[in-house]
């Protein structure tokens, strides 16, 4: 063994061979200092038995709807085994998401979608980057300076990835699931009109995610003015269920939106006893006007939505 070691260390102390090692060993150690995990490199695939048994199926789709408090983080779980993360929760929020992402049996992440710099959207991102192998980060085009904002770009840019700037009307992810078309498509921002809109919450990336004839809209903190944008440019909006915008704010969710959305359900992540009084009575009255079933991380903290295509079924941590 020790003579092997010796001719190893001197084929590798060759001229012109040396220095490639060497710059590879660097690049290395920078991606285990940065603690990132490489894309590729987190052993077996999403779509091994592991997955598989903690519950994900080729033929279901997935939706957590994380109880991380007066903050957003959702896992959507496609059928065949992707994996997309929208929002990590808070600073804080961190280690609570990438642990429950272990027990649902992620292991990679295709799709990570920061919709809008506020720290209780991208607070956790970082974190995340740092224990998953992730393949595509979409994050809005927007100049925001905040101590969790950077530490998340540092982080991408440890990580050796490129954040992209979605655009409406992008398509993520197109594919037959079985028997069934599975989409994932950007609806907003609109980058021709995004640039006149100075609230930040208006740069949120909303994504709608159908499966057969059911389907999911993410509308991260978008307000008024955004349902308006996203009305007048037709965009395919009806959903079963819709993640309700801005934690419940009153600065979302209006009548001719729930109308163009016509949900079934609506899921709001809000914090027991915030201080924003989120969400909004007018909100409420709105939804239970429509005739919409509400649930809430405070009231029902995780739930988890599966459907077949055909029907949605939902499980609360608290009421289940």
């Amino acid at each position: 063994m020790r003579k092997a070691m010796r001719k190893a260390n001197r084929h590798y102390n060759r001229p012109g061979i040396i220095q490639p090692v060497l710059t590879l060993f660097l690049v290395l150690l920078l991606v285990f200092l940065a603690g990132c995990q490489l894309a590729g490199s987190g052993g077996k695939s999403a779509t091994t038995a592991g997955v598989m048994e903690q519950g994900a199926r080729p033929d279901r789709l997935l939706v957590h709807v994380l109880d991380v408090g007066q903050a957003d983080s959702i896992l959507v779980q496609l059928p065949g085994g992707q994996n997309m993360l929208i929002d990590a929760g808070n600073n804080d929020d961190g280690p609570f998401v990438v642990d429950y992402l272990r027990r649902a049996g992620v292991q990679s992440i295709d799709y990570l979608i920061g919709t809008h710099p506020h720290e209780d959207h991208i607070g956790g991102l970082d974190t995340v980057l740092k224990k998953f192998p992730v393949k595509h980060i979409y994050m809005p085009e927007i100049a925001y300076d905040t101590k969790s904002y950077h530490d998340v770009l540092r982080t991408v840019q440890q990580c050796g990835l490129t954040v992209t700037n979605p655009a409406a009307g992008q398509v993520l992810l197109r594919e037959k699931a079985g028997n069934q078309e599975l989409k994932v498509e950007i609806l907003w921002p609109d980058a021709r009109k995004v640039l006149f809109y100075d609230e930040v919450n208006d740069h949120s990336i909303v994504t709608r995610v159908s499966y057969g004839r059911n389907s999911f809209l993410f509308t991260g903190d978008a307000g008024r003015q955004v349902e308006k944008e996203l009305m007048d440019s037709k965009a395919p909006l009806k959903a079963d269920v819709l993640k309700v915008a801005h934690h419940g704010s009153n600065s979302a969710t209006s009548n001719a939106f729930l109308r163009a959305v016509q949900p079934a359900i609506a899921v709001i992540c809000v914090g027991q006893g915030n201080d924003y009084g989120h969400p909004h009575r007018e909100t409420m009255q709105r939804l239970i006007k429509n005739k919409i079933r509400v649930y809430r991380t405070d009231q029902d903290g995780t739930i988890v939505f599966t459907s077949d295509g055909k029907t949605i079924d939902v499980q609360t941590e608290k009421h289940n």
